[in-house]
């Protein structure tokens, strides 16, 4: 019987991580979900508690997966935070702290991760935002990090390349999920509930309505599935109901 692929995802009880981990489920592979909360396993894998800021979790986390699994076919860095403030009101260690969540573990959990994607001639794919190439105002630390994903996408497929490992960055835009609600304070739309404010956003987009998270977790599988997108690396792909093609000025 041949055996599962197995991909990692991280931020897996978040909303976009939630879904992914139920598409690729879906699709056949075993998941091993990681997050620093706690959540109920909804698909066939396993879950790992652990914070991925910390160097050291993410050596244990890799030392587990090689050690029970054995494989690792896709590596899924979805796991973020958000600060949703002024830059100058930013303090030092609000700008660490989201670079170690955003940025750093995404360096060491591909570094820590490579020999075994490299075995199985994986993917890899790094969850980046629209807010990489359009941002907006009021969210200056999360835009640094999500744009600095795309310049280590890049880096890593080029150096990857050579053994056959894929590096890809998806971007997603406006997504229903809890870090869409938290942000929506930012003075961007107009609402006075929660809905109202969703409902809003999505009037701003070509498609008329915000993302749903499996659509991007169907994207986030396609980047991973080799038979899927073999040809593809160091891209950037833009998943956000139009939102980046319309001019600001129209």
């Amino acid at each position: 019987m041949r055996q599962k692929r197995v991909v990692l995802i991280t931020g897996v009880a978040g909303g976009i991580g939630s879904a992914t981990a139920t598409v690729f489920s879906e699709a056949g592979w075993y998941v091993v979900g990681v997050d620093r909360n706690e959540m109920d396993v909804t698909f066939d894998g396993r879950f790992i508690q652990a914070d991925i800021s910390n160097p050291a979790e993410i050596d244990g986390l890799i030392a587990s997966i090689s050690e029970k699994e054995g494989r690792l076919d896709a590596l899924v860095n979805n796991a973020a935070m958000q600060i949703a403030k002024p830059f100058v009101e930013t303090t030092l260690d609000e700008w660490d702290g989201i670079m170690n969540v955003n940025l750093r573990s995404v360096f060491w959990l591909s570094r820590q991760a490579y020999p075994l994607v490299k075995q199985t001639e994986g993917a890899i794919i790094n969850v980046s935002s629209v807010h990489a190439i359009a941002t907006s105002r009021n969210i200056a630390a999360y835009a640094a990090t999500k744009g600095a994903m795309l310049a280590m996408t890049r880096a890593m497929a080029l150096e990857f390349g050579e053994d056959q490992v894929r590096v890809n960055a998806i971007l997603p835009g406006a997504v229903d999920t809890s870090m869409l609600h938290d942000g929506l304070n930012r003075g961007h739309v107009e609402g006075d509930d929660l809905q109202a404010l969703i409902r809003g956003l999505g009037k701003k987009h070509v498609m008329g309505r915000v993302g749903r998270p499996d659509e991007i977790g169907k994207s986030i599988l396609f980047l991973a599935d080799n038979s899927l997108s073999s040809f593809m690396t160091g891209q950037a792909m833009v998943v956000d109901g139009g939102a980046t093609a319309r001019l600001s000025t129209e």
